[in-house]
């Protein structure tokens, strides 16, 4: 019965209960999956022990090994580098090593493909600087590999590890750093026995984000030859049509996941940190001159350089070459009102389901409320693979259930209503982002003074009444900037769209793998361009953030 109560027991909540529909509706595809797995036949599972999860296992561990080692490198490095020391272009630098964010792997994997083919441009020019004829005399090592795909997505995903760990390194207190330079502790000593100590935390956070995002890939993956649980849970469902196959592969993908999560907060585990009670005096960054300046800004550059200049050149170079050629392809525009209409439902969704999730929070604290509010974030740790196979089960039967009932009272043959539409491709979008959009509302709830709750209710407005001509009004900002959010990971997400997407219906992100797989690069150059362009908006907004934090 306190589920139905308020906090004190007075009133039924009927956002709390809203809040636990929502909840239940993210759980539906877990449980699913683990119904579909263990229903499945139980002589599959010798056969995934004996011959799959060996070697996808084996992949997707050195994968995950190399990917973490590389992003924490690249994105600790970088932190330190914009905030322990000043140059010439640091500015620029502090908010470029964001713009890999905007790029999603696949399209880098699609544009290094190319880049780096043996006949490619890169390949090309330096047989001809070297005065080679031929690919057989000069070869560069094949990027169609495991070490090729570890090393695109650590150029990709380091701004996780970045973006966090440079936050922490700007609140470290300069007598810390100070104290540790009196007692003998030379630059390098001070990073390595003080700052990376402190910064552990941000550090683990943003790795296991960058982790995630690898998981869940499978565009670059398959493209650059690495055999990943992701691979095998599509290739399985969509080659042999094996939902309890694909199933019992997608559930050993959880474990891995799970374990992910547990390692994070491990990292986290006793690593609380405490400041002064006055704002703490700030660590002031080194002046470097002449060979010492240009150095740190050719090391701070290579990683944007990588993950994001060269392949957007790549992309404006071959847009502009295949528009002058044959015009701007037919289909295109189709294709890109698809993408925003199905991207723009889903934000809508979204967003008012993250708004009743966070207000019932709110209006309704207590460890029901938190527990929906942390059910319904689940979604966002799962894999678009995962999740989408564990909305096939329970939306194939909802389908035949209302197929029969179509048939019994009105006495119409039944299709798939859900699956074949884009209904199922909406609940998947909503389930996976509904933590961005919950978080983001919550946070601008929390700037919202309770006092203007209790006096709105004294005056006898109701709970909804309060959002509606309180909330709403002083929240619209972060409601924006989450809908933003939401929108741009619709438009470029993948593996879920691969899987539920209706037939004869492509966004750009499908279009542009299409394309990959058929080995006409060209022909996607369009589509990658635009989720690019897409793409940037939610970094343009994380710079200036970062811009205010350091200010």
């Amino acid at each position: 019965m306190r589920l139905l109560h308020g906090p004190r027991g007075q009133h039924p909540s009927g956002w709390r209960l809203a809040a636990g529909a929502i909840a239940a509706l993210v759980l539906v595809p877990v449980l699913a999956l683990v119904v579909a797995a263990l229903g499945g036949d139980s002589g599959v599972w010798p056969h995934l022990l004996a011959h799959v999860l060996p070697p996808t296992l084996l992949d997707t561990t050195i994968l995950l090994l190399g990917v973490g080692a590389l992003v924490i490198a690249l994105g600790t490095g970088s932190a330190w580098l914009v905030t322990a020391y000043d140059f010439r272009g640091r500015g620029v630098l502090d908010w470029a090593l964001l713009l890999p964010l905007a790029v999603p792997t696949y399209i880098v994997a699609y544009a290094y493909m190319d880049l780096l083919h043996p006949i490619g441009p890169v390949q090309t020019l330096l047989r001809e600087l070297l005065g080679r004829s031929g690919p057989q005399d000069l070869r560069l090592p094949e990027i169609r590999s495991l070490g090729g795909c570890v090393l695109l997505l650590g150029f990709v995903l380091y701004p996780y590890v970045y973006l966090t760990t440079r936050a922490l390194f700007l609140m470290q207190s300069a007598s810390l750093i100070e104290a540790a330079r009196t007692l003998g502790t030379g630059r390098g000593g001070v990073f390595v026995r003080v700052a990376l100590p402190l910064a552990r935390p941000a550090i683990a956070v943003g790795a296991s984000l960058a982790l995630m995002e690898t998981i869940n890939d499978v565009g670059a993956s398959e493209f650059l030859g690495a055999r990943t649980l992701t691979i095998s849970i599509y290739s399985t469902w969509i080659n042999r049509s094996d939902l309890a196959g694909a199933a019992q592969i997608a559930l050993a993908m959880l474990v891995l996941v799970a374990a992910l999560l547990a390692l994070e907060r491990a990292g986290r585990r006793r690593q609380r940190y405490a400041t002064a009670a006055q704002r703490a005096r700030r660590m002031e960054p080194r002046r470097l001159h002449g060979p010492a300046a240009w150095s740190a800004l050719v090391l701070g550059s290579v990683p944007v350089l990588v993950g994001f200049v060269a392949p957007s050149a790549y992309l404006v170079a071959e847009t502009i070459k295949r528009v002058r050629f044959a015009g701007f392809p037919a289909g295109l525009l189709r294709i890109a009102f698809d993408t925003v209409l199905l991207a723009g439902t889903a934000t809508l969704v979204t967003v008012l389901l993250g708004l009743v999730v966070a207000y019932a929070a709110r209006i309704a604290p207590g460890a029901w409320s938190r527990a929906f509010e942390r059910v319904a974030g689940l979604g966002y740790a799962l894999p678009g693979t995962v999740l989408a196979i564990g909305l096939l089960f329970p939306l194939g039967l909802l389908d035949g259930l209302l197929a029969d009932l179509g048939e019994r009272w009105f006495g119409l043959g039944g299709g798939l209503l859900l699956l074949g539409s884009g209904a199922a491709l909406v609940y998947a979008y909503s389930a996976r982002f509904l933590a961005v959009a919950s978080g983001g509302i919550a946070a601008g709830l929390t700037r919202v003074a309770p006092v203007l709750d209790q006096a709105a209710r004294t005056l006898g407005s109701t709970g909804g009444g309060v959002l509606r001509r309180v909330h709403l009004p002083l929240i619209r900002p972060a409601l924006a900037a989450a809908a933003l959010l939401v929108f741009v990971d619709c438009m470029k997400e993948l593996p879920a769209t691969l899987l539920l997407r209706p037939l004869n219906v492509e966004t750009l992100a499908t279009r542009l793998y299409a394309e990959a797989a058929r080995g006409t690069y060209e022909e996607g150059a369009i589509a990658a361009l635009i989720i690019v362009v897409v793409g940037l908006v939610p970094v343009v907004l994380l710079a200036r953030v970062g811009r205010s934090v350091a200010q």
